[in-house]
């Protein structure tokens, strides 16, 4: 899927350091203190908080920390004063990146992003110059074996646009039609891992592999930060580039 960067990939490998950093958590608990602030408490009547709730649940948070989480965002606890920023960088070889932070503190968040991407290669960009790369896309994941005919049938009827069939089932979605085809799926009784609003790259650039490793390994640097939830690249991630960089 060239434009769409091997999203499955770059997300699982995000995860997994996440887990590797013990940040899992941190960063899920402030994805449900949002969804709680925009939706309400209830996963029952909140679909974006009830799939943040399964991947808190299979990532084993414990459920005291779900809850809490959930109460900041609907103001039955302190600390749901959560900001949410898109910074826009210019990282090596004109490769664009969209870093989402979520922070109580947007000094510390800028201050500390400022300095990675200066530190590691990048450069931060004025606001519009790197954007303009990207759409916005709904994204939903689903991993497992699924019936790929009725899947297709099912998704490309309700208006999804694109969909990818791997060890995870991606489908990307016009912003329009993304809450029919979350419903279409819910109705058949299909499971969704992941439904977000992501940055998709209009274009993708293809690097050769030692620059490809330079890149990615910013982008490890900013993900590594506190108040950083997400990057976004123009960078099409190639499987042996990724395949390099756990070797490294």
């Amino acid at each position: 899927m060239s434009g769409h960067s091997k999203w499955s990939t770059i997300k699982h490998k995000k995860a997994a350091t996440d887990a590797k950093r013990g940040k899992v958590f941190t960063r899920i608990a402030k994805e449900i203190t949002i969804a709680a602030r925009n939706g309400g408490g209830d996963p029952e009547t909140n679909n974006a908080l009830r799939l943040i709730v399964s991947k808190a649940k299979a990532a084993n948070m414990p459920k005291d920390n779900i809850e809490k989480a959930i109460k900041r965002g609907t103001g039955e606890l302190a600390g749901g004063e959560l900001t949410e920023m898109v910074y826009e960088v210019y990282a090596q070889h004109g490769i664009g990146l969209l870093v989402e932070t979520v922070t109580d503190n947007r000094r510390r968040a800028i201050a500390e992003l400022r300095h990675a991407v200066n530190k590691y290669g990048g450069n931060m960009a004025d606001a519009g110059s790197v954007a303009w790369q990207f759409t916005r896309k709904g994204y939903i994941g689903i991993t497992g074996t699924v019936d790929e005919d009725e899947l297709f049938m099912i998704a490309a009827d309700a208006g999804a646009e694109d969909i990818d069939f791997g060890e995870i089932t991606e489908i990307f979605v016009d912003l329009e039609d993304f809450q029919t085809v979350q419903l279409a799926l819910e109705e058949a009784e299909i499971t969704m891992d992941e439904a977000n609003v992501i940055y998709d790259p209009i274009n993708s650039i293809e690097l050769p592999q030692n620059q490809a490793m330079q890149v990615m390994s910013l982008i490890e640097k900013i993900e590594d930060l506190d108040d950083v939830q997400n990057v976004y690249s123009t960078l099409e991630v190639t499987d042996e580039a990724i395949a390099a960089m756990e070797m490294a």
